[in-house]
């Protein structure tokens, strides 16, 4: 299969960039012609449809075009973790999720690597895997990419971040973010349609549809307001909502450990020095309940523990035949 990765510009992503990346160029996500990752191994903190008790099969790619300045998985975002493989070894992997028992292919942040993702999955179809396909994004897609991916990718787990262009300038470097998630979720939910679910081993599953996660940022109440009410209005059933309060204030840490992005970061945004409130979160909810949501994700409990991010140690990347 040809890749389609522009020769002389990449525009995979929504920055288009425009990177030489077949030559060795980094684009503005930090990659070049190679793929990294960071993990691969069976994860259990998706929403249930997701992860149920064996684990959904994820594969944490390096790099991220979005890079969000308070991001909970850091380190892989800016490719200091993770290690080159090639498309062999990426199918493999694969295959090898598949016989751990993995209820599905989870593939994090992939948008900048979508043309040797396409390939990958289609080369481990070919010898022999049938475990759904799910494009776990930031939701700032281009809607051609997500054209590309169809017959490819089964399931969306995507975030819709803001509704404020203020907050997505001031946090992700991206206020046109609302109008570009919202033209590509259009795209995903017009191509997997209305969730749909089976069973594997007596375990529920989702196998088509879109799953759209919104994360309560501190003293963004009134955001994730505007988010809720503008996905329940556009989509209604049509979409899995995921509300989630497990923004973990990492940026703390890093700036305590003499971090100058962490640093510098707290000193233009204080608030992203602590967590999201309960009561704010609390509020969210009553809202979603309040506009007829139904049957949507939510948190309990200390959610916002470092404990539920993974170590991105290389645990299934490297070839151990």
């Amino acid at each position: 299969m040809k890749s389609d990765l522009p020769t002389q510009a990449c525009t995979l992503c929504p920055r288009k960039c425009g990177a030489n990346r077949l030559s060795g160029q980094s684009g503005f996500c930090g990659a070049t012609d190679v793929v990294k990752i960071a993990r691969a191994a069976l994860h259990f903190w998706e929403e249930p449809c997701i992860s149920g008790e064996a684990g959904s099969g994820t594969i944490f790619f390096s790099y991220c075009p979005l890079r969000c300045c308070y991001c909970q998985n850091a380190h892989i975002a800016t490719g200091e973790q993770g290690a080159v493989v090639t498309e062999e070894r990426l199918v493999e992997i694969c295959l090898d999720l598949q016989r751990q028992g993995a209820l599905n292919i989870n593939m994090v942040t992939p948008t900048h690597y979508a043309d040797v993702l396409r390939r990958v999955i289609a080369q481990a179809r070919d010898t022999g895997l049938t475990l759904p396909i799910v494009w776990n994004t930031s939701g700032y897609e281009c809607v051609e990419q997500i054209e590309a991916n169809e017959g490819f990718v089964d399931v969306y787990l995507t975030d819709f971040k803001y509704a404020d262009a203020v907050l997505a300038e001031r946090y992700s470097h991206a206020p046109d973010y609302e109008s570009v998630a919202l033209a590509a979720l259009d795209k995903m939910v017009e191509l997997c349609g209305e969730p749909q679910f089976d069973e594997l081993d007596g375990q529920v599953r989702l196998i088509k549809g879109v799953v759209v996660r919104h994360l309560l940022l501190p003293e963004a109440l009134d955001n994730s307001k505007r988010v809720v009410k503008l996905l329940h209005e556009r989509y209604g059933q049509r979409i899995l909502l995921s509300i989630m309060n497990q923004y973990t204030p990492l940026l703390t840490t890093h700036a305590q450990a003499g971090d100058e992005f962490a640093i510098r970061t707290l000193t233009k945004c204080p608030e992203l020095a602590k967590q999201a409130s309960d009561q704010d979160y609390e509020a969210l909810l009553d809202y979603a309940d309040a506009l007829g949501c139904e049957d949507y994700f939510w948190q309990e409990g200390s959610a916002n523990l470092e404990s539920f991010i993974p170590d991105f140690d290389l645990t299934g990347v490297q070839n151990s035949r």
